[in-house]
């Protein structure tokens, strides 16, 4: 028996190995369901508050769909194209830019700097980074061709969030406890919808900035903003490179670096006085656990999985702390604890 306990933590990491290689296997189907899960989950706030106002479920659920549909055309209608002409303009931004670096090392020469410009084109590639944003835009693209499948998948995990509590009853005495479930479920409902809003904000006050200075896709670069946004700490500053980077190609070093600066306000209001405001303490995660799990969660589901990276860490995280025996897991994946004389 002692022999077999040695093995516990063996075994539970080639599960665990396992089940990653699963997921990557899958990645094409588990994307999609993830990005429908993540809505449905946004969706349970303004489900429970139109149930409250005695909507049947069915309808509730119909009124969501309608509203999920009408955002997805809009967001489709106005941002493909600006997709598709960022991703056809790609290589002569990337040419323009490294002409800019070309002449940066240039002028360094002429006062006795001098570096070899292949090694730092080859160490630090401004253009690589307009290439990730473009390689990032196609696989969000991917995602979205399986609009259909999205959308059916949140109308029916809606459906079953209303029937839920009907079986949990129809269960009787022996159903397990539903009160850990429900205080799961109510802490991840109440992280996204927050995030959601402080999202929204966001992404609308930066595509405001950069419309206002006049720099080419400004929807396309407040979507990325949106979607960036849910990745805390470092999120903001990788949504930030391909515009600045646009900014410095197209109207040059004054612009880029307004556009920085639109980017900084909008991080430090939203990220340092809005949102703790409204989320308070104990949802966060440490800054190192954010930067590993969105290279994880990047490797294993693609370009879908870093935005996914910190609402799927978050869930992890929620579920640890949920369970006495894994509480000390969910402190150790959070920001620093207060001392105790706080």
């Amino acid at each position: 028996m002692q022999a077999g306990h040695n093995h516990h933590p063996l075994i539970g990491a080639a599960a665990f190995v396992v089940i990653i290689a699963g997921m990557q296997a899958a990645a094409s189907l588990l994307v999609p369901f993830l990005l429908a899960a993540f809505i449905a989950i946004i969706c349970l706030t303004p489900l429970n508050w139109l149930t409250g106002k005695r909507i049947p479920a069915a309808a509730a659920v119909l009124i969501i769909a309608l509203v999920i549909i009408v955002a997805g055309l809009l967001i489709g209608a106005f941002v493909g194209s600006s997709v598709a002409d960022f991703s056809r303009n790609l290589p002569a931004y990337q040419d323009r830019l490294q002409a800019l670096t070309g002449n940066t090392m240039h002028w360094l020469a002429g006062w006795g700097i001098s570096i070899s410009s292949q090694s730092l084109l080859d160490t630090l590639n401004p253009s690589a980074a307009m290439g990730m944003a473009g390689k990032l835009l196609s696989g969000l693209g991917n995602a979205v061709t399986n609009t259909f499948l999205i959308i059916l998948t949140v109308i029916f995990l809606l459906i079953e969030a209303t029937a839920l509590p009907h079986k949990w009853i129809a269960i009787g005495a022996r159903a397990p406890s539903m009160q850990g479930f429900q205080q799961f479920v109510r802490s991840v409902s109440a992280y996204f919808s927050i995030k959601s809003w402080v999202s929204l904000a966001t992404g609308i006050f930066i595509t405001i900035w950069l419309a206002v200075i006049g720099i080419d896709y400004p929807l396309l670069w407040g979507l990325v903003a949106f979607l960036f946004n849910f990745v805390p700490n470092i999120g903001s500053i990788i949504a930030a490179v391909p515009a600045i980077l646009l900014a410095l190609v197209q109207l040059g070093g004054g612009e880029a670096l307004l556009a920085g600066l639109g980017y900084v306000i909008a991080n430090v209001v939203m990220g340092n006085v809005v949102e703790p405001r409204f989320m308070g303490k104990g949802v966060g995660l440490s800054t190192l656990v954010v930067f590993l799990s969105l290279i994880f969660w990047g490797w294993v589901l693609g370009p879908v999985g870093m935005l996914l990276s910190v609402p799927l860490t978050m869930i992890v995280k929620l579920a640890l702390e949920s369970n006495e025996r894994t509480q000390w897991l969910a402190i150790l994946l959070g920001p620093d604890v207060p001392k105790a004389s706080d």
